[in-house]
């Protein structure tokens, strides 16, 4: 009788357990079958307590459990009843309601036996309860286990159940730019300005990119993007060593919709992350940039101007790549990645083709100071870089065979950021690469530099100008075998060795007006002074307006 008094006591008294399970853990099944906003369920609204079983409209003479709630109306008082004058017993019960309509009755039961009460609960009562609680003892003690592991596994699936969440975010790049007109000297360079750019034209570029976060775990998320670019900055001289000096940020034509990003970030403890995939895994994704305004969308507005193009080299696809905070105040970056890594045994994959390994040491000594160091070490199957910044394919095409030799690349670079003040930051980078054919004698080096002035907040909250002045990579000194050096291809055709004959300088400046906390529009101008290391070539200016509207 006893058992059935707590058990049916307890279906009355807690509401409140309920109606705070529901509203807080937001599971499916409860959206599904629960009106979370009903009058029923709300806890500013509690239970009214029970004088007589009569009250209860839904329990009658002739349900099985009448006598046992009829005993705890009329002998202990601890029946409470919902505020529409319904019972509900025929509902599923909780352990939190189970405990709190149990705390229920023994309060009750305390304040007779403190009352000296004898008359409603007397001595046979609790020899009764005794009884119970030592024959029961052994199925208690297994049901008490069962509840435990089943607490155990809930905890876990909970843990690790898999997140139907997944969130939405992009943007989209509008540029228009067009060029001035020149005069150029390219094949054969023999200081003669003698082709025409074209010039002058006025060019509308796009950029929109989408973006799928989905959470996996509460450490874990699947990242993929979809990216769709049109329109370039041309015309430019068609030759092989300026083609790539005047590529802006947001310039990809793609033709038609592509998969930009696939991979799978997993926060293996609170210092240690792993990204894994098949496109996106580059060192522009993976290592983190000491220029706090790197952006295509929102920082500089060319290519160049947007990091050191040594962390562009091999432009991965798909590989690892990992992050550790060994320090407060010091990180390390590294990655594996391929340029085409679906493609193995055709001189393309993830082992036999244009892959890249790299490693970043970043350090911040101080609140206002970012250093980074990085080593990169690229093979190049057709002695490209892929940087699409300056001088980055290293090797002539050979006119017999149409291809051009693979190299074998080290490159070392560093940033530096200093926020001079909260208004002002400056900035700069340096790189180097040498370069060989492998099995064969002869090098090609390269250098690159960049010094910046970014202004955060420039006569307005979220405004940020910029000035940008460096040298996009230049072979400084090719002694490759004969017939394989650039410079001397560019200037007679027979590949011998030497350097570039002129130095290329990009100066860029900007102002990007944020109107709104997703809305931006970017004036800037480049200008770029003996454009392909060319001295006898004239100077290229570019004029630029970029908006951009992210979500």
């Amino acid at each position: 009788m006893l058992a059935w008094l707590l058990i049916a006591g307890v279906n009355g008294v807690a509401q409140k357990a309920l109606a705070q399970e529901y509203t807080t853990t937001g599971t499916t099944q409860a959206q599904e079958s629960i009106n979370l906003n009903s009058p029923l369920l709300s806890p500013e609204e509690p239970m009214a307590q029970v004088t007589s079983v009569s009250q209860l409209k839904d329990v009658q003479p002739n349900d099985w459990a009448f006598q046992a709630l009829q005993s705890l109306v009329e002998r202990y008082g601890c029946i409470a009843g919902y505020p529409d004058s319904s019972y509900r017993g025929n509902r599923a019960l909780t352990r939190y309601e189970f405990a709190a309509g149990v705390n229920a009755c023994l309060d009750r039961v305390n304040e007779l036996i403190t009352t000296a009460t004898n008359d409603l609960v007397t001595r046979e009562d609790l020899a009764i309860l005794q009884k119970l609680q030592s024959e029961f003892a052994t199925e208690l003690a297994i049901l008490r286990g069962r509840i435990d592991s089943l607490e155990a596994r809930t905890g876990e699936i909970e843990a690790y159940q898999f997140s139907t969440t997944t969130k939405l975010s992009g943007l989209l790049i509008v540029g228009i730019q067009g060029r001035t007109n020149n005069r150029g000297d390219v094949n054969p360079r023999d200081g003669q300005k003698d082709t025409d750019d074209g010039g002058t034209n006025i060019d509308v570029i796009s950029l929109a990119q989408l973006y799928l976060t989905s959470q996996i775990t509460p450490s874990s998320y699947l990242f993929t993007g979809l990216l769709d670019g049109n329109g370039t900055s041309g015309p430019r001289f068609t030759n092989s060593v300026s083609r790539n000096d005047v590529l802006l940020g947001y310039e990809f034509p793609t033709d038609n919709l592509i998969v930009s990003d696939l991979n799978f970030h997993w926060l293996v403890t609170d210092k240690l992350a792993v990204m894994i995939g098949t496109e996106g895994v580059s060192m522009p994704a993976a290592f983190r940039g000491p220029n706090r305004v790197e952006s295509a969308a929102t920082g500089p507005l060319s290519y160049f101007a947007q990091r050191n193009p040594i962390l562009n080299m091999g432009y991965g696809h798909g590989g690892i790549a990992i992050d550790w905070q060994f320090a407060k105040r010091a990180s390390l970056q590294a990655i594996y990645t391929s340029y085409q890594p679906g493609n193995p045994g055709k001189g393309s994959g993830l082992f036999d083709g244009t892959t890249t390994t790299g490693v970043q040491l970043l350090l911040t000594p101080s609140d206002t100071l970012d250093v980074s160091l990085y080593y990169v070490n690229n093979y190049s199957s057709d002695g490209c870089l892929l940087t699409f910044v300056g001088d980055e394919c290293l090797t002539t095409v050979n006119t017999t065979t149409g291809k051009s030799a693979p190299l074998q690349t080290n490159a070392v670079g560093a940033t530096v950021t200093w926020q001079i003040s909260p208004q002002i930051t400056a900035g700069a980078w340096g790189g180097y690469t040498k370069s060989y054919i492998p099995g064969r004698s002869g090098n090609v080096e390269t250098t690159n530099y960049m010094v910046f002035l970014n202004f955060p907040d420039l006569f307005a909250q979220g405004n940020l100008g910029g000035i940008y002045v460096g040298q996009p990579p230049k072979i400084t000194s090719s002694d490759l075998p004969v017939g394989n050096n650039v410079p001397d291809f560019v200037n007679t055709g027979l590949g011998r060795a030497g350097g570039q004959p002129g130095t290329t300088t990009q100066i860029e400046a900007f102002y990007r007006f944020q109107l709104t906390n997703n809305i931006s529009i970017t004036p800037g101008i480049i200008h770029i002074l003996e454009p392909g290391h060319t001295p006898d070539s004239d100077s290229v200016t570019i004029g630029i307006l970029r908006s951009t509207f992210s979500f």
